[in-house]
């Protein structure tokens, strides 16, 4: 990465922060060979400003969840042979067997292209306890015939961590550390609540009506707090060299033993079309990134907390972007001009 990029973003994360876009953020940008240019801007808390964001500041990953826990879970046993994606979800998955879920196929959960429902108010569906609200997620009537229309959903994550479940017979934080994170040597990266000791250096997100403090350490997210912390939908907390390690594991992940379940083979099938004609086109829970063609080859995906992440498998590149914006707020458009100007400038159309 050139001095000049590297000035240009420091100089976009600085105005972010300065504009109460965000208290703080990390960066890097990098390579299958690790990273090539990193660097961090604000305050951890705006309430005791005397605390700079750091390198290795914990963030609340939010939507990440689903690439960190999910998709590299059931990456493993389709690598295995031991997943058809295009196979009915019925047809190997007695919990859903005889519902209209299992109709639908893990393809189609990976595309937003299953009809589930769109609502994600698990608490008003099904009440608080765990079981309850994972047999009514499996058991309840499609919004839409599989295969119809692209519609993106929470529930996608969460009926696939469901599965990666049933398929490993370990629990998705269990699956994750020992398959993923464990090998990669990412150890700071965790379902929440975090402890004492990881919780301190957490950046803080959204004030907690009940308490009237910001979540610092807890999940943002409430269905991962209704879940106690563990679902595919969010509750992962993590930091910047974590991510590293998994993006760059992503361009270049050897079989070796001991390495993580997936491998470029699942990386190379995410990051493809997968939605044929349908619109907005998706790989497999990576889409295009904004402002791309899917000819660019620039994949992202995002966190509601203010969390991002790109790969180029082309390029050879990867970006991350870590900041706790909902510490102000719930809109999302000043955070999505700094995402697509970090993009622009960590990896560039004509590098």
């Amino acid at each position: 990465m050139t001095y000049r990029s590297t000035d240009h973003i420091e100089q976009l994360l600085s105005e972010g922060v300065r504009d109460k876009v965000y208290p703080g953020a990390v960066w890097a940008v990098g390579d299958a060979t690790g990273i090539q240019a990193q660097g961090a801007t604000g305050v951890l808390d705006p309430n005791e400003p005397h605390v700079p964001m750091q390198p290795d500041t914990v963030f609340d990953a939010a939507s990440l969840t689903k690439i960190l826990a999910v998709w590299s879970s059931i990456g493993a046993p389709w690598e295995d042979g031991k997943l058809d994606l295009t196979a009915p979800l019925g047809t190997n998955w007695p919990e859903v067997a005889g519902h209209p879920l299992g109709t639908a196929t893990a393809h189609h959960l990976l595309t937003h292209t299953a009809g589930l429902p769109l609502r994600a108010q698990l608490k008003n569906l099904y009440g608080t306890d765990p079981q309850d609200i994972r047999d009514g997620v499996l058991h309840e009537p499609l919004h839409r015939p599989p295969g119809e229309a692209v519609e993106y959903t929470d529930r996608a994550a969460l009926v696939l961590g469901y599965l990666a479940e049933h398929l490993s017979g370990q629990r998705l934080d269990q699956l994750a550390t020992e398959r993923t994170w464990n090998p990669l040597g990412m150890t700071s990266t965790r379902f929440g609540s975090l402890p004492t000791n990881l919780a301190a250096r957490c950046a803080p997100t959204e004030l907690d009506q009940d308490t009237g403090t910001c979540l610092k350490g807890t999940a943002h997210d409430f269905s991962a707090r209704l879940l106690n912390g563990l679902c595919g939908i969010a509750g992962v907390f993590t930091v910047l060299d974590d991510l590293a390690a998994f993006l760059r594991h992503m361009l270049y992940a050897p079989t070796a033993p001991g390495l993580a379940g997936f491998g470029t083979a699942w990386t190379a099938e995410s990051l493809t079309i997968q939605t044929g004609t349908l619109e907005p086109a998706r790989g497999l829970f990576w889409h295009p990134a904004p402002g791309t063609t899917p000819a660019d080859d620039i994949w992202v995906h995002y966190g509601f907390t203010g969390t991002g992440m790109w790969i180029s498998p082309t390029q050879d590149q990867w970006a991350v972007l870590l900041t706790n914006k909902l510490f102000y707020t719930r809109d999302r458009e000043p955070l999505t001009t700094v995402r697509n100007s970090f993009r622009a400038a960590a990896l560039p159309l004509n590098p």
